[in-house]
């Protein structure tokens, strides 16, 4: 199974996007999207400095650009897409990127998004001073033990040995002087405390703009940070999306829904290098692939084609799957087992894992066409579970 990953804020360096703008239609793609963020996004991808491009209302929306358009270039037909790739996930910002390419929401309605969330996290920073330190090494428990103690939050949580702490920084200072046993603290230039309660108030002002944006069931499963869970509800994608700005980002569990999926093939949109190094570390026996620059489109088509079995959801006009959003054991609902139609947003049953017990809705409703699983069945994520027949489709 093949997955394509889209960075985060950090991955951008000075003047990468340079060999890639001397594609005329790439040029021409990203010009589009530039105007709809109003920003000169070349401008910043290819002459800005570091410090510049550090900026969270320049960075974020520059890194979804590059990531849609450089999809597009690597599937000229996006149907291409839908037969070879499993699942999407992206890194914080990049889910924005993920979910665009899956085609739950727009590549415009993307760039508009991106481009609030990225004032609204800005301003946010500005209220309170803060940052975020990675934490690299030492036991797991005895770290989020030492950051419960100062007060701070583990914001991005990357697998073994790479979490990374957020917070005032009054808190950071203290986690300095009172830093985990055998860990090594990195403080990270960025600009706030993201991914925890500080950034509440931009949570707030991307919900409201929410509300008017029109969303689809995506194409391809998308791989939630939130908690690694496979997505294949538009609204629900959607609300992700907005929570996800206070709340951790759960890259370690996004990586344990790959493996529970299959996954033998890693592919990272640029600027490619962070994703895939911690997948090297943390995925053994899968390969990967950072796409950097255009020239190794070829490859990369290769590799598509080498580790491309198609999205795990098949959709039709006719009917609607359920599918399982993790790993577990599936449990029927008593009340939809025998039922001969459901009504939206009806409880069909839960998956239970040694983790936790995960409910499952129709989130369209309509006529029970077949179970695909039995009561009890061990299920793995996305696994189709019920087929349904919409009311008033013919």
């Amino acid at each position: 199974m093949l997955v394509i990953v889209a960075p985060g804020q950090g991955a951008q360096t000075p003047g990468f996007l340079t060999p890639w703008l001397e594609d005329p239609t790439f040029a021409s793609r990203f010009s589009w999207l530039s105007t709809v963020a109003g920003l000169d996004l070349a401008h910043y991808g290819t002459e800005a400095d570091a410090e510049t491009i550090r900026e969270t209302q320049i960075a974020q929306p520059l890194l979804v650009a590059t990531g849609l358009i450089a999809a597009l270039e690597l599937f000229p037909h996006p149907g291409d897409a839908f037969d070879q790739v499993g699942a999407v996930a992206g890194h914080s910002v990049g889910e924005l990127a993920a979910a665009a390419g899956a085609r739950a929401i727009s590549a415009e309605q993307a760039m508009v998004l991106v481009r609030e969330r990225g004032k609204a996290m800005a301003e946010a920073a500005a209220a309170t001073p803060t940052g975020m330190t990675a934490v690299l090494g030492g036991d797991r428990d005895e770290v989020l033990a030492t950051l419960a103690r100062h007060g701070l939050t583990p914001a991005n949580d990357n697998g073994p040995g790479q979490i990374v702490a957020a917070g005032t920084m009054e808190q950071l200072a203290a986690l300095a002087a009172d830093p985990p046993a055998k860990a090594r603290l990195t403080p990270l230039s960025v600009a706030g405390a993201f991914h925890t309660e500080h950034m509440a108030p931009a949570v707030g002002h991307l919900a409201k703009l929410a509300v008017s944006v029109s969303v689809h069931d995506p194409r391809i499963p998308l791989i939630s940070n939130k908690d690694g869970r496979v997505i294949h509800s538009g609204p629900d994608v959607l609300r992700r999306i907005v929570g996800q700005i206070a709340s951790p980002v759960r890259w370690d569990l996004c990586m344990e829904a790959m493996t529970d999926l299959g996954v033998t093939g890693i592919i990272e949109m640029p600027p490619a290098g962070v994703l895939t190094g911690i997948a090297k570390r943390n995925l053994k026996g899968v390969e990967t692939f950072a796409l950097k620059t255009p020239d190794q489109l070829d490859d990369a088509r290769a590799f598509c084609q080498k580790h491309g079995e198609g999205s795990i959801i098949d959709t039709t006009p006719t009917w609607r799957l359920v599918v399982s959003p993790s790993k577990g054991t599936f449990h029927i609902d008593g009340a939809a087992a025998d039922a001969p139609r459901l009504d939206v947003g009806a409880a069909i049953g839960d998956v239970a894992s040694s983790r936790d017990r995960v409910s499952v809705t129709a989130d369209h409703g309509g006529e029970v066409v077949e179970w695909l699983v039995e009561d009890g069945d061990l299920v793995s994520p996305g696994q189709p579970l019920l087929r349904l027949h919409p009311e008033g489709v013919s």
